[in-house]
Formats: structure tokens, C-alpha cells, sequence
């Protein structure tokens, strides 16, 4: 009998191991990429130069920055990035028509994803040690840390980054969340995913109500509807809050016309699913969550990031929206509100509603209010409520 070949038997390689264990732990996707320089990373020091980062600081930090563009810096002596990446699609929309109920981002309907992908990058994590040895350094970061997602997840095969600044794969389109774990294991990068599948489609674009995609790949964040109800911390500039319309925590407009999302598959983790409180929840019965029934009601879910007085200044400016005067006594409860914020959004909002039991509660607002933006806030609605009578 003719000897065996060795390569016959040849036991599967740390890469292999690793991918088979990332999928069957619930990641949809996994690749390889080199622990290198990120490809976009000039351009990512061009966007911070330009302030499109708005207010989040965090992202200019010389500390993170290093990190995010050398990967070494992150985990010494890295020598790989094992790239993986969930997908969070439900089958109901994002677009809620009912100016009475609230719009919610996919994503944050379902349990904190953070949580979900913290586990199951700890367990990954753990098998690449036990495939590569028990010294094998890892480090994992989800979305929080500093390092550039979706260069590495293009670098590693997962998807192209589409004209709206998101990653794109051709079998489940864009609803995805992403990780990553940094290892200094010499594992086997895979081929990066170089097609472009945008093609001349520029509908992203054309459908942003607030013009954020400035170009194509480059986002203003400072216009983007998830970056004023989330990371936002301020007030919402008077000129952006018409656009926001019911949205309250997030923005699915450019992934919702985007044709790679026609047919995307439904999530198959159960911790993403849809809750039934945040799938269109009414409005009014959200704009007087006071800290405790705030915390017990988003507990656990990425909502929690707005905090209370960010989560009900975007349900203030939904309320205005809507117009409808259902909203009054919700909105002049909020003007009374303790965070200035609130108040302030909560004064636009009844100036929208312009009912002279809204101007009667503006202007007694100002004979007490004690902060100069909401007393600037409610002279605003009144003039506007004047001029509105007046045309």
C-alpha cells in the first residue's frame, strides 16, 4: 500500500479553527485582516480636520488615535485582526408613518448589542488562545473602541463600504454590527473585498433629509439624524429639527433604500429581536419618563447611551413635529421639566403646536424660567406663534 500522503491529513489551520468557531457562535460573517496601517486612515484624519466628528471629542483623542491607526499600539506585537460581523435585521421596517408614534433605529430594538458581542468575542477570544496557545495576546473591541471597524472588516473579505459610509455585504446587506479582536497569532489573512456594488445608485444620498452624506463616503456627522438623538448632547440646532420628524433614537433612512437591502435575511439571534415596547411605542406616553422609569423601562438596551434628558429632549422634538394638540399636556409638563434641555425642546415643540393654550403656557414658563437658551427657546416659539397668527 502506497504511504499516505501528510497533506492528506492535514489538521485545519488556527484560521480555520478560528472562523469555524466565530460561526458557530451566531457571527454571520468572519475574515482575516494584517494588523496593519488601516487603508483609509488618511481619510479618517481628514474627515476629524474637516469637524465633521461634531462633538465627539473622544475620536481626536492622541491616545486613540494612535490606536486606531496602528494597531499595535492597541496590542503589542499584533499580527492579525480577526474581523466578525452580526446581522440584526427584523422584517418590520424602520419607517413608522403614524406622526403619533415613535421611530426606532433597528438596532437599539432588541437587547444592547455591546452585551451580545462582548460575549461572544470573550468566547472567540478564548478559542484563539486555546487554538494558538495559552500565551497568544488578544484584545477585543466593539464599536467603543478605538479602532476603524470597517477598513478591517473590508480588509478581511466581510464587504464593500457603501456611498452612505457603512459596510455592505452582498448576501445580507448592511444591517450588521461589527467587532473585532487583535491578536499577535501569525494567522492567515484573507483576500480584502475590493468590488465596489454602489455602482451610479446614489439613492442614500438622495434620501438623506438632512444632507449628511455630503459625498459619497463621507459624512457630515454633525447633519446625521442618529448623531443628533444619540450622541448628541446639547440641543438639536432649530434649523435640524423639522428633518428629525418622529425619529427618537437613531436614523434608518440610508440603509432602508439601499437595493442590498431589499431582500436582507432576519436576524438569527433571539437577543436582537424586536421588543415590543420599542416597535413603535406612542409618543406622549414617552415625554414624561421621569430617571427611575427611564433606567427600568431601557435597561439593558442601547437606548440607555441618550440617557434620560438626551431620550426625552428627541421625543419633545417628535412631539412638535407631529403638531398634533394631543401632545399639549405631555409637552407643558416637560416644560417644567428639572434638565433645561428638555424644557427648551419641550418650548419649540408647543411653538410648533401653536394653540393659544400652548402660548398661555409659554409665556408663563418665562415669567419662572432661570436659564438664558430656554428663555431664548421660548421667546423663539412665541414670535414664531405670533408670526404664524399674523400670516
Amino acid at each position: 500500500m502506497a504511504p499516505t500522503s501528510p497533506s492528506t491529513h492535514r489538521p485545519p489551520s488556527a484560521s480555520q479553527e478560528v472562523k469555524r468557531r466565530a460561526l458557530a457562535l451566531g457571527f454571520d460573517l468572519v475574515g482575516i485582516a494584517p494588523a496593519e496601517r488601516p487603508a483609509h486612515a488618511d481619510s479618517y484624519l481628514d474627515w476629524l480636520k474637516r469637524g465633521y466628528h461634531g462633538a465627539m471629542a473622544y475620536l481626536e483623542r492622541r491616545d486613540a488615535m494612535e490606536r486606531r491607526l496602528d494597531p499595535s499600539t492597541a496590542l503589542p506585537g499584533a499580527r492579525a485582526i480577526v474581523a466578525v460581523a452580526m446581522n440584526y435585521s427584523s422584517r418590520d421596517s424602520s419607517a413608522v408613518d403614524d406622526g403619533a408614534r415613535a421611530s426606532v433605529a433597528r438596532y437599539a430594538r432588541g437587547a444592547d448589542y455591546h452585551q451580545v458581542f462582548e460575549e461572544k468575542l470573550e468566547q472567540l477570544a478564548a478559542s484563539l488562545r486555546e487554538f494558538c496557545g495559552v500565551g497568544t495576546g488578544t484584545r477585543a473591541y466593539v464599536d467603543y473602541g478605538p479602532v476603524l471597524e470597517r477598513d478591517h472588516a473590508q480588509r478581511a473579505g466581510l464587504g464593500w463600504i457603501g456611498k452612505n459610509t457603512v459596510l455592505i455585504n452582498p448576501a445580507i446587506g448592511s444591517y450588521l454590527v461589527l467587532g473585532v479582536i487583535l491578536t499577535d497569532a501569525e494567522l492567515e489573512p484573507d483576500e480584502p473585498f475590493l468590488p465596489d456594488h454602489c455602482g451610479t445608485c446614489n439613492r442614500c444620498i438622495q434620501a438623506c433629509p438632512t444632507g449628511a452624506i455630503v459625498a459619497r463616503r463621507e459624512l457630515d456627522a454633525r447633519l446625521c439624524i442618529s448623531y443628533l438623538t444619540i450622541e448628541l448632547r446639547g440641543p438639536i440646532p432649530r434649523e435640524l429639527r423639522p428633518f428629525i420628524a418622529n425619529r427618537i433614537f437613531g436614523c434608518d433612512i440610508c440603509q432602508e433604500v439601499c437595493p442590498w437591502n431589499r431582500e436582507t435575511p432576519a436576524t438569527r439571534e433571539l437577543r436582537f429581536q424586536p421588543r415590543s415596547d420599542l416597535s413603535a411605542p406612542d409618543l406622549v406616553g414617552l415625554a414624561n419618563l421621569d430617571e427611575a422609569e427611564f433606567r427600568e423601562r431601557y435597561s439593558g438596551t442601547a437606548i440607555e447611551r441618550a440617557k434620560r434628558h438626551g431620550f426625552v429632549r428627541n421625543v419633545a422634538v417628535a412631539l412638535g413635529n407631529w403638531g398634533d394638540p394631543a401632545a399639549l399636556a405631555a409637552l407643558i409638563t416637560s416644560l417644567n421639566d428639572d434638565a433645561p434641555l428638555v424644557r427648551g425642546h419641550a418650548a419649540w415643540a408647543l411653538g410648533c403646536i401653536a394653540t393659544p393654550e400652548a402660548r398661555s403656557a409659554l409665556q408663563n414658563r418665562l415669567q419662572l424660567e432661570g436659564d438664558d437658551w430656554v428663555r431664548e427657546e421660548i421667546q423663539l416659539a412665541l414670535q414664531s406663534d405670533q408670526s404664524d397668527r399674523d400670516a
